[in-house]
């Protein structure tokens, strides 16, 4: 770190970051979790459809993914001539980290006549498990066009696998994984807060367990949270999801007023650790010595393609 810092010492990171996107025609790409300096140099912020969707579209050669490692690797399995360059290898997630491959590959040989709609949250090779991939933002929409009768198996999530069974009255087969943020919101505490604020709109992402989704006014993917504020005419919203996204909300609607949701303990638990590993010093590190890198199994590339194909088809 002492080295590091060294080397940064006389660099304008910001500045250097465009100079090496310009020279090395890269693109910089950034989830709405992400730290507020980083969502306003980025060229693209989005959810994970959306940053799927720009990944697939560039003309850029080398794609800079600030977000986390299964981001990163989705960008690679749809641009396998593009260098894709992660800041920071560790930055992973919970959830995808819930469903290891094999145990994932035993429950699906346990269940042989389930199709399997997994949740773009996961390592490419349960996406190579996989029949279908979904996003927060799409997956209702995936499930209502499989067939009644084919039974369904959801994973690694389980709140949203609850909550797209309530909108879809679908029963199917959850893996019991989780989202160490959105599984740590306090019910109580956000119903003080909605005592306190009582003109206050609960907003949350479908990830978050079903007992803070019962009491919530809107719920959907990051996207949709977003416009249903910039639509929507309340002036003061709780917002049970990563607080980073806060940041776009208050460009989307300036004037209103935007609460974090608490957590049950007294920590910063509602913040992703692994999205906040991503600085703007590493995205210049990684531009400047071309690493991180991510590089897949072309076998395992191919057989994790063709589920996401499959989504953006569907989608």
């Amino acid at each position: 770190m002492f080295l590091q810092n060294q080397v940064l010492e006389d660099v304008n990171v910001i500045e250097s970051i465009f100079e090496l996107k310009k020279k090395m025609n890269a693109v910089l790409l950034a989830h709405y979790y992400q730290e507020p300096e980083i969502q306003d140099i980025a060229d693209y912020i989005g959810d994970s459809l959306e940053l799927a969707r720009r990944a697939k579209s560039t003309e850029a050669d080398v794609i800079v993914f600030a977000g986390v490692h299964f981001m990163a690797e989705t960008a690679k399995i749809l641009n396998p001539s593009k260098m894709v360059l992660i800041p920071d290898l560790e930055a992973g997630c919970s959830l995808a980290d819930s469903c290891p491959a094999p145990l994932f590959k035993e429950f699906r040989e346990a269940n042989p006549d389930h199709i399997a709609i997994t949740y773009i949250n996961c390592t490419a090779a349960v996406k190579a498990l996989s029949d279908i991939i979904c996003t927060s933002s799409n997956a209702e929409k995936i499930v209502n066009q499989i067939p009644l009768d084919q039974p369904i198996i959801f994973s690694p999530d389980r709140n949203l696998g609850k909550y797209l069974m309530k909108k879809t009255r679908r029963e199917m087969l959850l893996w019991e994984g989780t989202c160490i943020v959105h599984e740590a919101f306090s019910e109580e505490k956000i119903l003080k807060l909605k005592l306190e604020n009582p003109l206050a709109k609960l907003i949350a992402h479908p990830e978050c367990e079903t007992t803070v989704l019962n009491h919530a006014d809107f719920i959907g993917s990051t996207s949709k949270l977003l416009n249903f504020v910039k639509e929507d005419t309340s002036q003061i919203y709780i917002v049970a999801t990563e607080p980073g996204i806060i940041h776009q909300m208050q460009k989307y609607a300036p004037g209103k007023l935007f609460i974090p949701a608490p957590p049950e303990k007294s920590c910063n638990c509602s913040e992703c650790p692994y999205m906040k590993l991503n600085t703007l010093e590493k995205i210049y590190l990684c531009m400047k010595n071309k690493a991180p890198e991510i590089v897949l199994d072309e076998d395992l590339r191919l057989k994790a393609l063709l589920p996401i194909e499959r989504m953006l088809e569907m989608s």
